[in-house]
């Protein structure tokens, strides 16, 4: 055994020893460190390049969701087709469609019809008072049975269908309707979108028509309006739509150069990486409230007699893909800060690197024994462990930000993939038997 013990050390012992000594080397060498000079107005610089980059995120999340919903098809059918099967939406819809039908047809004025018709014909006094008696149940009954038959048809997959054909072949009058050019389907009306629903009240009539309600024959081509949204300031969500989904496109870049251009400015440029992080997932945070806020302030400007129930459904379905966007980019945001901290100096983070490394040490030197030889590929890892990693970086970067609508789940598996990445460059990190300390002079021979 050698004097300075290195035979009784493992292979991953011997390795970090002699990266030890190149480092303690390096540090004599280079002398004392010269303390950095700090700018204030380079600090300052960072700081509001960081709170400017949180804003354009929060900006960019908006215009990215204002962008699917006006420009991408498939999205806005994923976002309104669920409401056909809604109970709340299904309610409202029922009761629109029945309120159009039964302007049509006068029931009240059916069941005096009938009251004089019997009266004409010379019926007795005792029903002909009958009649009359039952004239409010009659009435009830011809209404209960146009409610029931637009309750069926509404709950119905072929409305369902009806419903999501309908949205697809309005996708482009939406667009024209949030830009101010409406001629379709879906129009603005009065600072509301409107949807027609003239065919839902033709199936009505040809289903009260089989069921043996002769006067709904009569019922004429009626065109009904649904409102998907009403707001007094249409008018101006238009119009910051419009802008939006002009910059949809490049504010997600912008917000990264800028962000990036606060990290490169800092002293610290980890701390500012975190803080940049931080800074995100705070704005995130406030959108996400804001978004529940202004839930409420709509619902409360609601036009009298419009059902709550279905327009929150509305709303929640309409910002769907929007909270889905901010729980992703959030989770990118709080998984960046807690990756520049554990990749620096403090205790805490030391120890965690440490732990993963001698666990992922002692798996390598078990296979080792074990008969495994990582060789060249080992050495290779070795001498570019650093560009792996970076490389290990940027292709989830890539992934997550060519992704066009990523998810939080996405972003949990993109990071667990990224720490199975670095997990495996660890275990394959071998640079070989170590190179032996030279005997120290006056040393006995072996």
């Amino acid at each position: 055994m050698s004097d300075n013990g290195d035979e009784r050390l493992s292979a991953t012992e011997r390795s970090e020893l002699a990266d030890l000594r190149q480092r303690v080397n390096a540090l004599e060498g280079a002398g004392p460190a010269r303390p950095p000079r700090h700018h204030p107005f380079r600090s300052l610089g960072s700081v509001v390049l960081i709170l400017f980059a949180a804003l354009l995120s929060l900006l960019s999340v908006v215009a990215v969701w204002a962008n699917s919903i006006v420009e991408d098809t498939d999205r806005y059918v994923a976002t309104v087709g669920p409401l056909a099967s809604d109970p709340d939406v299904q309610q409202a819809v029922t009761n629109r469609v029945t309120d159009a039908v039964l302007a049509q047809v006068d029931v009240d004025a059916l069941v005096k019809q009938l009251t004089d018709a019997a009266a004409e014909k010379g019926a007795p006094p005792r029903v002909s008072k009958l009649l009359g008696d039952l004239d409010t149940p009659i009435a009830n009954g011809l209404k209960q049975l146009v409610h029931n038959t637009v309750e069926r048809v509404v709950t119905s997959s072929a409305f369902q269908t009806v419903w999501v054909d309908a949205n697809r072949r309005a996708h482009t009058a939406l667009d024209k309707a949030l830009t101010g050019r409406s001629d379709s389907a879906v129009e603005l009306k009065n600072n509301q979108v409107v949807i027609d629903l003239g065919p839902i009240v033709a199936q009505v009539k040809d289903q009260l028509v089989d069921a043996g309600f002769a006067p709904a024959a009569k019922i004429p081509a009626v065109h009904t309006d649904f409102v998907v949204f009403a707001s007094q300031d249409v008018g101006k969500i238009k119009t910051y739509v419009r802008v939006l989904e002009i910059l949809g496109g490049w504010l997600p870049v912008i917000a990264l150069l800028v962000a990036a251009a606060g990290v490169y400015v800092a002293f610290n440029r980890r701390h500012a990486l975190i803080g940049a992080a931080l800074a995100v997932f705070v704005a995130m945070l406030v959108l996400g409230i804001g978004l529940t806020v202004a839930r409420d302030v709509y619902l409360d400007h609601l036009p009298p007699g419009a059902s709550q129930a279905a327009a929150g459904t509305v709303y929640d379905a309409l910002v769907k893909f929007l909270r889905a966007g901010v729980r992703a980019l959030a989770a990118v945001a709080l998984f960046t800060a807690v990756g520049a901290f554990l990749a620096g100096p403090s205790r805490i983070a030391v120890l965690t690197r440490t732990g993963c490394r001698r666990s992922i040490g002692a798996l390598r030197d078990v296979t080792t024994s074990a008969g495994l030889r990582l060789g060249a590929v080992g050495r290779f890892v070795h001498r570019f462990k650093r560009w792996i990693g970076v490389a290990i970086l940027v292709v989830a970067a890539v992934v997550l930000f060519t992704w066009s609508y990523p998810t939080t789940a996405v972003v949990v598996w993109t990071a667990v993939i990224v720490l199975v990445g670095f997990a495996i460059r660890e275990f394959l990190d071998d640079r070989g038997p170590a190179p032996e300390a030279p005997p120290r002079a006056g040393a006995a021979a072996p």
